[in-house]
């Protein structure tokens, strides 16, 4: 069995380019006046509102990564080492050629399937990763967010350390991995920098940031997996 952790970041669209009946929805929609103030700058988590900029794969049994990022690809050498990640290789794209690739990856082969590893995967990758395929014309080649109480198709980490919603306090990838002695992803930016780096041209930093989110998450779950993960459905 293939294990793939994967992870993605975003880019919400500017607020400017929001339709006006869309804008008006979702400030309706903020409860305070601190919420009101913070929508035009949070359309990443909006499903249907954002760019796939990102998506970051690491094979566990493998132990090496690959990155999918926006931009232009050598068609000579489309997929090649990448040195600021060790162990890892990157492949630029249109965001198109990065949803088409991903789905490539993670398609059942020979009627088997791999399991799919994310942190917080179910609320928010696969979703985005959905729908955006959608929008943009892409046939998803298997169903990201299948039966939530079985973790063998795809176990999302941050579900089981919560032991799927019984355990109401929801914690960061960086606070798992220091209570688990994994080395913390944190780098130059974080999830809450991503639109800006993007806005600033920092596209390899961003790609850098996401890499090593989902090498983290893979730490994570190979140290759930023989103790936690027996005791849930399909582990």
């Amino acid at each position: 069995m293939t294990t793939i952790v994967f992870d993605i970041e975003v880019a919400g669209l500017p607020w400017e380019e929001v339709d006006e009946i869309t804008r008006g929805y979702l400030l309706s929609r903020a409860r305070t006046p601190e919420d009101r103030d913070a929508v035009p700058e949070r359309t990443a988590l909006v499903l249907g509102l954002g760019k796939v900029i990102a998506i970051g794969f690491w094979l566990v049994e493998d132990d090496r990564g690959l990155l999918l990022l926006e931009g232009k690809h050598s068609p000579e050498n489309p997929e090649h080492d990448w040195e600021k990640v060790p162990s890892s290789k990157i492949y630029r794209g249109s965001e198109k050629e990065l949803l088409q690739r991903f789905w490539q990856i993670v398609s059942p082969i020979k009627g088997k399937r791999s399991t799919l590893v994310t942190f917080n995967g179910r609320g928010y990758d696969g979703p985005v990763l959905m729908i955006r395929s959608a929008q943009l014309g892409v046939a998803p080649s298997r169903q990201l967010v299948p039966n939530r109480y079985a973790v063998g198709d795809h176990c999302d980490v941050a579900d089981v350390l919560t032991f799927h919603g019984a355990s109401r306090d929801h914690y960061k990838l960086d606070y798992w991995c220091r209570r688990f002695d994994i080395e913390s992803p944190k780098g130059s930016i974080d999830g809450s920098q991503v639109g800006r780096a993007y806005r600033d041209g920092r596209i390899e930093d961003i790609g850098e940031y996401c890499l090593r989110d989902v090498r983290a998450t893979a730490e994570l779950y190979k140290k759930l997996a023989p103790t936690l993960l027996p005791l849930f459905k399909g582990g």
